[in-house]
């Protein structure tokens, strides 16, 4: 297993944050976390180095909203827990396996974040991932044998 840097894990916070940050100013949370991991806002993380990497969770959250024209507001809503450890997640899942935020989402969505929390958030960063990817690869089978 490969430690990731300080500076790798303080982007994960800083993502973290983020989603926290959407979900204490109301947004709806599910619609967020999609047009976050689908957005050109979540691709410059993903790059080597990026000036908006150190910009810190409200100029990204402004980012994203002059990216997608206005942000949904109320709708659904996800625990302040469940969104940090989903923003968390995603930016330690592209450093532990260099997939890409928009590719991430397809196999884990809001949704199925959410519901896998609870049984989750307790392991460690790339067992969950790892779990995740298998819940993607065994539902894909089901569904088409």
């Amino acid at each position: 297993m490969e430690y990731l840097t300080l500076e790798k894990r303080q982007l994960c916070d800083i993502q973290g944050r983020l989603f926290e940050l959407a979900q204490k100013t109301d947004l709806d949370c599910p619609f967020f976390i999609e047009s976050f991991m689908n957005s050109k806002t979540a691709a410059a993380l993903d790059d080597v180095y990026d000036r908006l990497q150190w910009v810190g969770e409200e100029y990204l959250l402004e980012e994203l909203n002059d990216e997608v024209h206005g942000l949904k507001k109320a709708g659904a809503t996800y625990p302040l827990e469940v969104m940090y450890w989903t923003g968390y997640l995603y930016r330690y899942w592209h450093y532990y396996t260099n997939e890409y935020s928009r590719d991430i989402y397809k196999i884990a969505d809001a949704r199925t974040m959410n519901e896998c929390w609870l049984g989750f958030h307790t392991f460690d960063s790339e067992m969950a991932i790892d779990d995740l990817k298998e819940i993607y690869r065994q539902k894909n089978i089901l569904d088409n044998p």
